[in-house]
């Protein structure tokens, strides 16, 4: 029984689950933390900060940090790491001219309005600010979306609407970028399957709420069992492991000093 079907995709982040089974996003994020080539005295936005593992590192090298996420559960989680984290939406930052660089982390693709996130960061920044990021690209995660998808549709509800995440190509996000304001040093897709700790369905659990909240709780189990077994010969390893079909859509582009 499905329930929900027309609301817009949601997501709910516990901290905990997201440590046990997503560990390794911040570790994957470290290419792009060294893309920003952050230094010591900068001030630098983590845009979708989650947990605060990858703001800390940031923090580390001397930047003063701020991160944001939308996320109350995951704000509390990174200021226990003693960070200066703060709950705001991606789509209205309210900084002005404040930044030297604005840093994010496999959390563009969970924010569904990208002009105007891509309009706020530009804001953010100052004259010569850098805007380096990565985020799931076009493709990313494809066999996933796709059986997650089909298995709501044979069950009668529109799978399409469920799915929580923007995956552009390059020239699409390039154009955005150009369209307000910014002037990109370097784009591209980056193919990169990505073992996971755990069982398909923890990652889904962790990452799909969207998906399972369509579904009446004691339809969820069921759910994620056909999914694991129709895509277990395509995305089990030899030993026995989980792998996820990731592409990475990561640049780095500039706000004219002038």
């Amino acid at each position: 029984m499905a329930r929900d079907e027309g609301s817009a995709p949601t997501q709910h982040w516990d901290p905990a689950r997201y440590r046990r089974n997503a560990g390794f996003v911040a570790e994957l994020g470290m290419p792009v933390l060294d893309l920003l080539a952050p230094q010591p005295g900068e001030r630098i936005l983590d845009l979708g900060c989650g947990d605060g593992a990858l703001t800390e590192k940031l923090a580390a090298t001397g930047a003063l940090v701020v991160g944001v996420d939308q996320s109350p559960e995951q704000i509390a989680a990174a200021r226990a790491r003693g960070l200066d984290a703060r709950v705001a939406d991606g789509a209205a930052l309210a900084f002005r001219g404040e930044f030297d660089a604005v840093f994010s982390n496999a959390a563009l693709h969970w924010m569904l309005d990208p002009d105007a996130v891509i309009a706020g960061v530009h804001r953010a920044l100052k004259p010569g600010g850098r805007f380096v990021a990565e985020m799931g690209g076009a493709g990313n995660a494809k066999q996933v979306v796709a059986a997650a998808v089909a298995g709501l549709e044979r069950r009668g509800i529109d799978g399409r609407a469920a799915i929580p995440w923007y995956f552009p190509t390059p020239e699409d996000y390039r154009g955005r970028l150009e369209a307000r304001g910014f002037v990109p040093r370097e784009i591209a897709l980056i193919p990169r399957p990505t073992p996971i700790p755990g069982a398909l369905a923890d990652w889904l659990e962790t990452f799909g709420d969207a998906f399972l909240t369509r579904l009446a709780p004691d339809d969820r189990h069921a759910y994620l069992e056909e999914l694991e077994d129709r895509l277990r010969p395509a995305l089990m390893q030899p030993d026995g492991k989980w792998s996820v079909d990731y592409v990475r859509l990561r640049f780095a582009a500039m706000k004219p000093a002038n």
